[in-house]
């Protein structure tokens, strides 16, 4: 009978009306997650409709299936150590967690960012600079502004087109709808416009636990995607893994590194759901739930020739 009820009670829950319920937390609470849910009076969420939840994602994830054939694998090396952080690895260059608002903008977010902390990495901290999400949103034709994108092609855009400074070209598209024209100068008209690039052919692309650990120890951090349900959204602290709740859909973060928990692995990720969410905007996440590293991202900086200028 209790195992009924039980059933019953999560059967109720998981087709709830409203993703973020005091219903879901209480039940998570009772459970060994090993992760603690936010109260509803104290989640950033609240007062959001299940749409607007919905438009914080926006992802096309990636199948064993249909992962790009021409983007280089990684070759996972042995020996690597049981935690790693990116933030203690290279101070200074893991950049502050951003808020991409109202648009479901996480795939040109993360990417954005893995490359504005892999420059710094790349560079040894001499061009630590912030990227702009924005101007991804606005010219990446290849993908789909505030209605979502995919990783590979992010990276792509990174290689054949780079993008400018955060600064030069702040995000404009937080509400979901404005989405600026391809920019050719700064908002600022007294900057130049720069761009800042991958390397050609330098994009890597890492399946698996081992793999994506090699990529983030040897260059930084990484762009991944995931399933997020719905219980996700209710998360504020420990190590995140899938306990209930529907599907909702994909998304787009950062990886900075990995760590253990007792026995569990997790890895830490930058979201893009501001600094409220989480652990200071940051978030853990058990290894291989949810597909978080069946296929991650990154590339090496044009140092060389890091910018090109418009006139």
């Amino acid at each position: 009978m209790l195992k009924l009820i039980i059933v019953g009670t999560v059967a109720a829950i998981a087709s709830a009306n409203s993703i973020v319920n005091q219903e879901m937390v209480d039940f998570i609470r009772q459970t060994n997650a090993l992760w603690q849910p936010a109260s509803v009076s104290e989640n950033r969420f609240a007062n959001y409709t299940d749409q607007q939840l919905q438009s914080l994602l926006g992802t096309v994830l990636h199948t064993p299936q249909t992962l790009p054939q021409n983007v280089p694998r990684v070759q996972p090396l042995k020996d690597l150590p049981s935690s790693f952080d990116s933030r203690t690895e290279w101070p200074g260059c893991v950049h502050a967690i951003k808020d991409q608002q109202q648009c479901g903008s996480c795939w040109a977010f993360a990417a954005s960012e893995a490359l504005s902390d892999r420059f710094c990495i790349a560079s040894k901290g001499q061009t630590n600079v912030v990227l702009s999400p924005q101007d991804m949103v606005s010219c990446d034709t290849q993908n789909y502004a505030c209605d979502g994108g995919y990783l590979n092609k992010a990276w792509e855009f990174l290689e054949k087109e780079g993008i400018p400074t955060d600064q030069c070209e702040p995000y404009k598209s937080g509400d979901g709808k404005t989405v600026p024209a391809c920019p050719s100068t700064c908002t600022d008209s007294s900057q130049e416009y720069v761009k800042y690039k991958c390397e050609t052919g330098s994009t890597k692309q890492a399946n698996g636990v081992e793999a994506t650990k090699t990529l983030i120890s040897q260059s930084g951090p990484v762009e991944t995607g995931f399933r997020v349900y719905a219980d996700f959204y209710n998360y504020k602290s420990g190590v995140y893994h899938h306990v209930l709740g529907k599907y909702l859909g994909g998304h787009a973060v950062k990886l900075i590194g990995w760590g253990v928990d007792g026995n569990q692995n997790y890895w830490i990720a930058a979201n893009s759901w501001g600094t409220s969410f989480g652990e200071n905007g940051f978030f853990k996440i058990q290894q291989k739930d949810c597909g978080i590293d069946d296929a991650t991202f990154g590339c090496t900086p044009q140092l060389n020739q890091a910018k090109e200028f418009y006139q």
